[in-house]
């Protein structure tokens, strides 16, 4: 059954042939992207195991406008954007976030109702210093670019940060190229935001909903060590998966990554 959207944004949904009675999945997706990185994978393959599912492009990402120019955007306009499209759903729905968009589902969580949260490559609860610190030890040349790419963010501008940061060399450079042309800059206030002025409130968060943390070996932009972090601060395990970078959605083995979230839902009876 389609459910009446907020107009004013781009929404993808998937309905499944029969509802087994699962809670509706909202896929949240990070900076840079749209909708359109839960769309070439994950959508249909959970809609096929018998969920409804969405996925968002937040405002100034790819179909949807832009209300205040894409750099004024704050993390509160994108929490303002889910909240909007699950209040269109019949029942609280898991929040599945990615990168940015973990740090967006979590401020959601903070003030509204969900029925899980799954976390993945997720800036941490602590905020985005954490990472950013780590890859300005690790490598600096390529932070530099990520703030390049988020003040000019072009397919030309960010090709070689993409390449490196999000994606492995197990996808083939078709796949990649393809991902690439559908980039584009990110809100420098939201980026801010993240370093610091707009952190959830972590106490209230522990406990209210199911929460699920995962992370990619080779992730560049959120190492392995802030997926940990992120998982004790919540009191979960947190899973790592080998050989896969940042965009796990397209990596060649995103089916692991749909699998574990299914055990996960089902495990927690969502």
């Amino acid at each position: 059954m389609a459910r009446n959207m907020p107009s004013r944004l781009e929404v993808i949904s998937r309905y499944p042939k029969k509802d087994k009675g699962h809670k509706p999945l909202l896929f949240v997706h990070g900076a840079f992207v749209g909708a359109w990185c839960w769309e070439v994978n994950f959508l249909d393959w959970f809609a096929e195991r018998g969920y409804e599912v969405h996925a968002l492009s937040l405002r100034g990402h790819n179909g949807s406008p832009s209300t205040a120019g894409l750099h004024g955007h704050s993390i509160a306009d994108y929490v303002e954007d889910v909240a909007s499209v699950a209040a269109a759903l019949p029942t609280p729905p898991v929040i599945i976030g990615h990168s940015m968009g973990g740090f967006v589902a979590q401020k959601y969580m903070e003030q509204h109702e969900g029925s899980g949260m799954v976390l993945m490559a997720s800036v941490p609860p602590t905020g985005a210093v954490g990472p950013s610190a780590t890859l300005a030890l690790t490598r600096p040349w390529l932070l530099m670019k990520v703030g390049l790419v988020e003040a000019f963010g072009s397919p030309e501008a960010s090709a070689d940060m993409m390449r490196e940061a999000v994606f492995s060399d197990a996808l083939p450079a078709s796949e990649t190229d393809k991902y690439i042309k559908l980039t584009q800059s990110e809100s420098m206030l939201a980026t801010l935001e993240m370093h610091g002025p707009c952190l959830p409130n972590i106490l209230g968060l522990i406990g209210k909903a199911p929460v699920k943390v995962i992370g990619a070996e080779d992730d560049k932009l959120v190492a392995p060590i802030h997926v940990y972090a992120t998982a004790a601060i919540y009191g979960v395990q947190a899973e790592v998966f080998v050989g896969m970078c940042h965009g796990m959605m397209l990596e060649v083995e995103w089916e692991k990554v749909c699998q574990s979230i299914q055990l996960w839902l089902d495990d927690e009876g969502l």
